[in-house]
């Protein structure tokens, strides 16, 4: 077996049965390294240098979470969980509902393009409201799936924001490389139908396998304080001036580390939460984001291995024999091999240039237009990234939604978005590559 699909099944198979995602990554890593041939010291050594590159996204989320700790105490959570769940006990309770899903699911749309802050909204506006989530009785995993809906379905249609950078930069950057000219290509219809596909599974997820009521217990929120005294007007301008300034300055400097430390700073000078109180609220912002942080910091030594081991592109080459000349199994194939190496990496930014050099003249020996191509190459690129424990698009949801121990991160996130989007996903790419 090849060792990038061995390492993939062990790191999944672990997390499915509940061994903590960090430990399926390192024995999943170690699995593939020595099937790979590196040994174990070689395989060691790599998985150290990856973990080296995760330490600045690491930081980041822990600045991120002292940030999101602090709004906490500012009372803006207190005011608008209270809002939210006088809602939820009126008359039009239903309304309230669905009007709170849909800012959430434009929130995650948003934070591709509009607002480029990817998955920083989450601490900041998920925690707050799972008391008003509980009111409602929603089913987390539902508001896991719309979060990963708006995360992932933005960047692969919507060529603006990050979107600009997964299709014009990478995607269409890698394929002009590998010797196919994509002049005449409008990216959005490439990728239109996989779009579809997704927008199918959220429908599913939402309408059907997730509507049905389920109950939450009120427990403490990481550190966010929603109990009934009053909150001063001073303390929500004041938070709200950090918010404005922390994107501003994310922006700005393309740094998320910048952006979270001005707001905390702003917070704290202001004297909105007092400052002997600073180093406690930094501490909880870490153990908010603290999960979050390891399994990044260990998904990178992970694709590390997968890269030093030489396999992604023996497992690709390999497939090419189960072609036999056919588009409809060509097309198949290689989705299925951006699924699995994707799942592995994490991130399907990280996947495109892996796949790009061997799929382009795979495709052109099949006879797939340069549409075709596109289409076939950007789904089987962010195939994987919903429903990989590893992938950010499922680990900033459950950040959120499990900041009051509630939410389980395979079962509660990567489960369902996997069977939600990388199913439909997997259709919808091979119909594109077939039709267009």
């Amino acid at each position: 077996m090849n060792a990038v699909v061995l390492a993939v099944l062990v790191m999944l198979i672990l997390s499915l049965v509940r061994v903590h995602v960090v430990i399926a990554l390192v024995v999943g890593a170690l699995t593939g390294g020595i099937a790979a041939g590196m040994g174990v010291e070689a395989t060691l050594n790599s998985f150290t240098e990856g973990i080296a590159g995760g330490a600045s996204i690491a930081l980041n989320y822990a600045m991120l979470g002292a940030f999101a700790v602090a709004i906490a105490k500012s009372g803006v959570p207190q005011v608008f969980a209270q809002w939210m769940t006088a809602k939820a006990q009126g008359s039009r309770s239903k309304v309230a509902k669905w009007s709170l899903l849909g800012v959430l699911l434009a929130v995650s749309i948003m934070s591709q393009n509009l607002i480029p802050i990817h998955i920083a909204f989450i601490p900041l506006l998920v925690p707050p409201l799972l008391m008003a989530f509980n009111r409602f009785e929603i089913d987390r995993r539902m508001l896991a799936s719309i979060m990963t809906f708006g995360l992932v379905t933005t960047y692969m249609w919507l060529p603006y924001g990050f979107g600009s950078i997964f299709l014009n930069d990478i995607l269409l950057g890698n394929i002009e490389k590998a010797g196919m000219d994509t002049s005449g290509v409008n990216v959005m219809v490439a990728m239109g139908i996989p779009a579809l596909g997704m927008v199918v599974g959220l429908l599913i997820a939402v309408f059907f396998s997730y509507r049905a009521p389920r109950q939450y217990e009120d427990l403490p929120v990481a550190g966010a304080d929603l109990s009934t005294k009053e909150v001063k007007v001073y303390n929500l301008v004041i938070a709200g001036v950090a918010v404005v300034v922390s994107l501003v300055i994310q922006i700005w400097a393309n740094s998320l580390l910048l952006g979270a430390m001005a707001g905390f700073l702003i917070i704290i000078g202001a004297r909105v939460v007092a400052w002997n109180e600073a180093d406690k609220v930094f501490d909880d912002g870490i153990k908010l984001m603290a999960m979050i942080g390891f399994i990044m910091i260990s998904a990178q030594g992970f694709a590390k291995v997968m890269n030093d081991s030489g396999q992604v592109e023996s497992l690709v080459a390999s497939s090419v024999e189960l072609f036999a000349g056919s588009k409809g199994v060509g097309a198949a194939v290689m989705l299925l091999v951006g699924l699995l190496v994707t799942m592995g990496i994490g991130s399907s930014f990280s996947t495109l240039p892996i796949i790009t050099t061997i799929y382009v003249p795979l495709c052109m020996s099949l006879g797939f237009s340069p549409l075709a191509t596109v289409s076939l190459i950007g789904t089987a690129g962010a195939l994987g990234d919903a429903g990989s424990p590893a992938s950010d698009s499922t680990l900033g949801p459950t950040a959120g939604l499990n900041a009051d121990g509630q939410h389980n991160h395979i079962w509660g996130s990567v489960v369902p978005t996997f069977i939600h989007y990388n199913i439909p996903l997997l259709v919808a790419g091979w119909i594109a590559a077939m039709v267009l």
